[in-house]
């Protein structure tokens, strides 16, 4: 926004591995996912000079769809640990892709490649164990892997791209503190890469007519909420933190 550059905008291409990004960069009054995902054009809408949501706000959003105990993740990084809880109740292919990717210890030695404060912070391309790695941003699962869906038994395979299906059914907003998923802009195209609000970007819900977007939230932060917002905080070169950030790894509670 202000005076920050305009990025050129690349034609989108097919899901996968090798040269898939999510990642996001801030226009003046554009949002676009790079470096092959359609534009998502967000005019109106201001992410910088402002400050993101009180936390207590977004637990409210989830008063009503509070039930049975959800697996928690216990995500510890280089800076801090957070927990957040898996809406394995409400989104079960999901959620059972992140759970399976974390037990086999896939997000161990990942860094954040992306973060934008009072925006999100992005997180979980295989390529980002080299923090300063040209790929980070544009890896995903393996083509063809699978995983239990843990809310019926049934086998999830991914597809050529190691993409999941797009869950859209439960209306939860991208709210502070939502893990979301991102993805490409086109259908089916999230992996396992994610991102953390820390602001209510609406704009992001699948639900949203007035914008293409379609990023399911999965999770939400229920320990250590600030500790988002500071690495969102970090400096940054073109979005990318300075000092890199680990995931040292992700542990999952509850099931």
């Amino acid at each position: 926004f202000g005076s920050s550059p305009r990025l050129r905008q690349a034609a989108p291409r097919k899901c996968q591995s090798p040269g898939r990004s999510f990642a996001f960069a801030v226009l003046t009054g554009i949002m676009v996912f790079a470096s092959w995902a359609p534009r998502l054009l967000t005019q109106g809408v201001r992410l910088a000079n402002t400050q993101p949501l009180p936390f207590r706000e977004a637990l409210r959003s989830f008063a009503a769809t509070a039930g049975k105990p959800n697996p928690v993740a216990v995500c510890k990084t280089s800076m801090g640990t957070f927990k957040a809880e898996i809406l394995l109740d409400k989104m079960p292919i999901t959620a059972s892709n992140f759970i399976a990717l974390a037990q086999q210890g896939y997000y161990n030695g990942v860094h954040f490649h992306r973060v934008i404060p009072n925006f999100m912070a992005q997180f979980g391309c295989p390529h980002a164990r080299d923090p300063k790695s040209r790929r980070a941003g544009t890896g995903g699962p393996t083509a063809g892997t699978t995983f239990t869906n843990l809310a019926d038994g049934s086998t999830v395979k991914r597809n050529s791209g190691g993409c999941i299906p797009d869950e859209l059914t439960e209306q939860i907003s991208n709210k502070p503190g939502t893990l979301s998923m991102a993805n490409t802009g086109r259908p089916n195209t999230g992996g396992s890469q994610f991102f953390i609000n820390v602001k209510h970007n609406s704009f992001l819900d699948w639900f949203d007519k007035s914008t293409p977007s379609k990023h399911p939230v999965f999770g939400k932060v229920t320990d250590n909420y600030d500790l988002v917002v500071k690495i969102t905080q970090v400096q940054t070169a073109q979005d990318n933190p300075v000092q890199p950030i680990a995931m040292e790894s992700i542990t999952i509670e509850g099931l």
